[in-house]
C-alpha cells in the first residue's frame, strides 16, 4: 500500500511541479524509462517466483539504467546513436514481454 501511494503522490507532484528536463539529458530519458520498466517487470517476477530480493532488484534498476544510457552515449559519440537507442529497445523491449508472458502465466496459470 505504502507503493502506491507513493506512486500516486510521486505522480501529483511531477503534474503539479512539471519538472524540465535539460536539453543534454533529453535522448537518454527513454531509454532509461525502459531500462526500469525492465527492472520492475524483472522484480514483480521474482516476486511471483517467490524469488524476490530487495538488494537484487535495486542493484538491477541502477545497473539497468546506467548501463543503457552509456550505451546511448558511446552510441552518440561514435556517431551511431540512433542506432544503438533502437537496439537497446529492442533487447529491452524483450525481456519486458518475456518477464509479462511470466507474469501472465503466474496469474492465469496458462
Amino acid at each position: 500500500m505504502i507503493a502506491v501511494l507513493g506512486l500516486v503522490v510521486g505522480v501529483v507532484v511531477g503534474l503539479v511541479i512539471r519538472p524540465v528536463v535539460p536539453s543534454a539529458v533529453e535522448p537518454y530519458l527513454p531509454i532509461a524509462v525502459v531500462a526500469a520498466l525492465d527492472a520492475v517487470f524483472g522484480g514483480v517476477r521474482a516476486m511471483l517466483d517467490g524469488i524476490f530480493n530487495d538488494k537484487v532488484f535495486v542493484v538491477s534498476f541502477l545497473s539497468n539504467v546506467v548501463v543503457a544510457a552509456l550505451i546511448v552515449f558511446l552510441g552518440d559519440k561514435l556517431g551511431v546513436g540512433a542506432q544503438l537507442s533502437t537496439g537497446v529497445v529492442v533487447v529491452l523491449g524483450i525481456r519486458i514481454f518475456s518477464n509479462a508472458a511470466a507474469i501472465r502465466r503466474h496469474i492465469f496459470r496458462a
